[in-house]
């Protein structure tokens, strides 16, 4: 009679470059709620907040006929005075024809006039016009309550601190 002897246990085989190893489960998946720790948390709740108040400043716009888009080509006119119409496109995110419509738009309502630049025949810089001057400030006036909605759910202090942050945040694409 014999014995049957143990068998040693099971190794498993060496990972080959072909068997991929499974990534080990990980909490930081990208599932946009609290306490998400993914790599795209950040951007994602970002991104919420530009929806958020891009449709509570849309709302200050809306009833002087310029979306978001035009306005922001105000500001950067207002800033800087005229400017050309690549310059405006890098600065508000924009691309070349999109730049185009919203100027167009601008002109249009009277907001903006294209002027040649001296030297380029080419480019064309953009000036805001009294008009356009006087719909910004009227929208800054409009839009006090709103963007005091925006932040109503802070603490005292804490929508100068987001401010602070946002904006060392995005110093880079600011200058």
């Amino acid at each position: 009679m014999t014995t049957d002897a143990p068998h040693p246990p099971a190794v498993p085989a060496p990972a080959s470059a072909s068997t991929p190893t499974p990534a080990p489960a990980s909490p930081s998946r990208a599932v946009g709620r609290p306490g998400d720790v993914s790599p795209f948390a950040l951007g994602l709740l970002l991104r919420r907040a530009h929806w958020h108040a891009a449709a509570v400043m849309g709302e200050a716009l809306r009833p002087f006929g310029v979306e978001l888009r035009h306005f922001a080509v105000l500001i950067e006119l207002v800033d800087h005075g005229a400017t050309v119409q690549r310059d405006l496109a890098a600065v508000t995110g924009s691309d070349k024809a999109g730049i185009m419509r919203v100027v167009d738009d601008l002109e249009r309502k009277g907001l903006a006039v294209r002027r040649a630049v001296p030297g380029d025949r080419r480019a064309r810089a953009v000036e805001i016009t009294p008009e356009g001057r006087e719909l910004f400030d009227a929208v800054h006036v409009a839009a006090e309550p709103l963007a005091e909605r925006l932040v109503a759910e802070l603490a005292p202090g804490e929508p100068e601190k987001l401010t602070e942050l946002l904006t060392r945040l995005t110093r880079d694409g600011i200058e």
